[in-house]
């Protein structure tokens, strides 16, 4: 069952980013190239930042080693989350776009190399080569967005049209997938210590904290990077998570996502309020 539920969401990911694919044109994809101040704040606070936090709080906190597995997992799994419909009102949709190409692009070298470096620290043993994530992520992330991408450079009309209406039922495959696992595998959730459960939710907040402060002066970026910083790329977790033996690891990294998806919300709504009282002022 878990390893169905793993294809499944793995297949609803791969969808999601074909979706997004097909709503992209070639000047969103390269946003962030064209503004070299952005990309690299954004590189650094995905790439350098978070993974230090992560890192900081695994040598102060006395969490278990499981939770050291999943804090490793989100540390190197750097990226866009899938959110860009929901940026829209902000218009930092572009920036996401952007800034998904460019994250699984960088996570083929970045993705072992921070693995390597902090594995021992975290007690973790996991050994990722490049070739299998170049694999991984040219499967799960860059065919996908390019057959969307190629759908709708040969059916613009309809290929926008369609990839809202499946990227609404690839969501709610992808949640229920997730919901089903850790409800299959609750007994790993239900074993955490205070600890384990405070160190996911610093980290998670100071990485939005972070992405916050360093996505610039435009606002929409800011808000755009604060969800980027603190989602982490879901795609490249379960590739990480998949090399862990047992279902510990998914587990935790899935309830993680999920809590940050509800507390980026929340973020979210935040800022579009923020955004509406500004013009007003």
């Amino acid at each position: 069952m878990t390893e169905i539920l793993l294809i499944l969401l793995k297949l609803s990911i791969a969808v999601l980013i074909a979706c997004v694919g097909a709503g992209t044109s070639f000047s969103e994809l390269t946003y962030i190239w064209r503004r070299p101040g952005l990309l690299l704040r954004s590189l650094a606070a995905m790439y350098v930042l978070v993974p230090l936090v992560a890192f900081g709080l695994v040598l102060i906190m006395p969490i278990e080693r499981g939770v050291k597995a999943a804090m490793l997992t989100l540390a190197v799994s750097a990226g866009a989350p899938l959110l860009p419909n929901r940026l829209k009102k902000l218009h930092g949709e572009h920036f996401i776009f952007s800034l998904l190409i460019t994250s699984s692009l960088v996570a083929i070298v970045a993705v072992p190399v921070w693995t390597a470096l902090l594995g021992a620290y975290f007690d973790v043993e996991v050994k990722l080569s490049i070739r299998t994530v170049v694999l991984d992520i040219s499967k799960t992330i860059l065919l996908p967005i390019m057959l969307g991408m190629g759908l709708r450079f040969l059916f613009p009309a309809a290929s926008e049209r369609l990839s809202s209406r499946i990227m609404k039922i690839a969501w709610i495959v992808l949640a229920v997938a997730g919901i089903v696992l850790m409800i299959a595998h609750r007994e790993h959730l239900a074993g955490l210590t205070w600890q384990g459960v405070l160190s996911l939710a610093m980290l998670m907040v100071i990485a939005m904290f972070i992405g916050h402060l360093l996505g610039g002066p435009d606002p929409d970026n800011r808000t755009a990077l604060a969800i980027a910083s603190a989602m982490r790329h879901v795609g490249i977790a379960l590739i990480v998570a998949g090399e862990f033996v047992g279902v510990r690891t998914l587990v935790l990294v899935v309830a993680y996502f999920v809590t940050a998806f509800f507390v980026s919300s929340v973020y979210l709504s935040w800022r579009r309020r923020s955004a509406a009282v500004a013009p007003a002022a």
